[in-house]
């Protein structure tokens, strides 16, 4: 109706209108003169680490003085699962860099007792103390345990003290490792592998966890002690329930 009256009023803006009409229309058609400017879809609210949004310890709110500031925002969490090795780079103030690990498939872990660090594959996460459905979805955060790759282990103490780690009945030791084990050795050199062996002795529970297919704890260092069996209680006790 308001078109036909603007064509009524002035037959050179009618002509033009019945044009258009008459045209193939190449895609929708939009009168800028005939409808208001369309006004942008609202953002999603941000993340904010500012406390002017918060309210006062009385329960009143807190008018807000300015607009959100950029060194006020706040980033979702990483969320880092185990999988193929996946990094993003984020850019942060001062043109700097950091580095956001979404999937992590292995990790450098220490052996305090041994003093020996390696990298090794991340098998799954077993316990952590705050959430269970982070164990569920294999999820890495700070303080939890996981289960992890024993072989560099097992390889670089065989080779330190030259005696087997834990072995199953009856296996056989590959060509590599019995000339590691059973390798004749000068007076000299094997009195550097006599004196280690003295204090070599680990505890069983952690030998146990040298088994194939079982690995030991996790995120910079191997449970051990009083630790490991605090933890080992903690699983079978959530496991029965």
């Amino acid at each position: 109706v308001f078109v036909q009256r603007l064509a009524q009023r002035d037959p050179d803006l009618g002509e033009i209108i019945n044009k258009v009409r008459e045209a193939p229309p190449a895609g929708p058609l939009n009168f800028g003169f005939m409808s208001p400017p369309i006004a942008p879809a609202p953002l999603g609210m941000g993340i904010s680490r500012d406390n002017w949004h918060k309210c006062r310890k009385t329960g009143g709110k807190r008018k807000p003085c300015h607009k959100k500031r950029k060194y006020e925002l706040g980033r979702s969490p990483a969320n880092t699962t185990i999988g193929p090795r996946r990094i993003h780079t984020v850019r942060v103030r001062g043109g700097n860099k950091k580095y956001r690990a979404l999937r992590l498939d292995a990790g450098n872990f220490s052996w305090g007792s041994e003093c020996c660090t390696r990298k090794t594959r991340i098998n799954y996460v077993v316990y952590n103390a705050s959430n269970n459905e982070l164990v569920r979805t294999k999820t890495l955060v700070k303080n939890r345990i996981v289960l992890i790759d024993s072989t560099p282990y097992r390889q670089w103490d065989e080779a330190h003290h030259a005696l087997p780690l834990r072995r199953k009945k009856g296996a056989k030791l590959t060509p590599g490792e019995e000339e590691i084990l059973n390798k004749k050795r000068s007076k000299k050199i094997q009195k550097t592998y006599d004196e280690p062996k003295k204090y070599a002795k680990i505890s069983s529970i952690l030998e146990e966890q040298f088994q194939p297919g079982q690995c030991a704890r996790a995120d910079s260092y191997i449970l051990e002690g009083k630790e490991l069996e605090f933890y080992l209680r903690t699983i079978k006790a959530r496991k029965g329930k």
